[in-house]
């Protein structure tokens, strides 16, 4: 087994712990693991020029970009690592704001604190991807404050 193959099925177990999907689905043969210069470890994943995620140095986990958010919301199974708002929620989504409270109308309650998840609209639209700052069960229930801190709007 040559490095890249390693660096591969690496990233694609850390892919299919983290979101629950087939590793080799989410990354696919062709893609390219980019090594972090200073630390020589996984950073970046890339398809087609694309970047799908990032690996966060602090912790290991991946990070997505709207491209592997995309991807990802298509593999998985409905309501899966999902965040649904309404369309008041949507339309702050769009403008750049995070998801709060009051906009949360089904979450996935597997969902902790810190995990990142897709935010989707009531048809299943892909709006953006962020982290969750409170558990997935508490997302509907709660009327203030942030819930998801949204890093990329689509």
């Amino acid at each position: 087994m040559s490095f890249d193959e390693f660096l591969l099925r690496q990233v694609r177990q850390l892919a299919s712990f983290q979101f629950g999907v087939a590793g080799e689905m989410f990354i696919p043969d062709g893609c390219v693991v980019e090594l972090s210069p200073s630390t020589g470890r996984p950073r970046r994943i890339w398809l087609d020029g694309k970047c799908i995620a990032t690996i966060r140095a602090m912790d290991g986990w991946l990070t997505l970009t709207v491209f592997g958010a995309q991807r990802l919301n298509s593999l998985l199974e409905r309501g899966r690592n999902r965040v649904v708002v309404n369309r008041e929620g949507a339309e702050k989504v769009a403008a750049g704001y995070d998801v709060y409270g009051g906009h949360v109308v089904e979450a996935d309650a597997s969902i902790v604190p810190g995990t990142e998840v897709l935010v989707v609209d009531e048809d299943y639209r892909l709006l953006g991807v962020g982290k969750a700052v409170v558990a997935g069960v508490e997302m509907t229930e709660l009327r203030r404050g942030a819930v998801v801190k949204v890093r990329h709007k689509v």
